[in-house]
């Protein structure tokens, strides 16, 4: 397991977007801008059943999430690893991101089932630190 620094990990605890990176079936990646957080050893972002993400990450665990400084732009950690998806505890923790990024708590979409992503650092690069 790769580690982050606090000052790489605070990153990920403030409010700053990220891109998670997946592949798709045809190997083709497929890039979307996430809300995440960290809990001490795992890189958490949540996501919908169904949508893109969680299936090519069922197919393909692999996963390259890049969190960017929303102050400097030239302030970034890229975290590769293995991700897991759970439905537990998933809608309290997009609740959460919600009021970290937006003030105001989860608005959840009828018949929508969150997923909770974790992944576990296996490699990762910085600049700016």
């Amino acid at each position: 397991m790769a580690v982050l620094t606090n000052e790489q990990a605070r990153l990920l605890l403030e409010p700053n977007f990220a891109t998670v990176g997946t592949l798709n079936p045809d190997g083709s990646p497929q890039l979307t801008i996430v809300w995440v957080d960290w809990d001490g050893e795992h890189v958490l972002f949540n996501t919908a059943a169904g949508r893109a993400k969680p299936r090519n990450l069922e197919r393909d665990p692999r996963v390259t999430v890049l969190v960017v400084d929303h102050e400097d732009g030239y302030r970034w950690v890229a975290v590769r690893g293995t991700a897991e998806l759970t439905a537990e505890g998933a809608d309290e923790h997009i609740d959460r991101l919600a009021r970290k990024y937006t003030g105001g708590g989860w608005q959840p979409k009828p018949g929508e089932q969150r997923l909770l992503v974790q992944v576990r650092p296996e490699h990762v690069s910085a600049y700016g630190f």
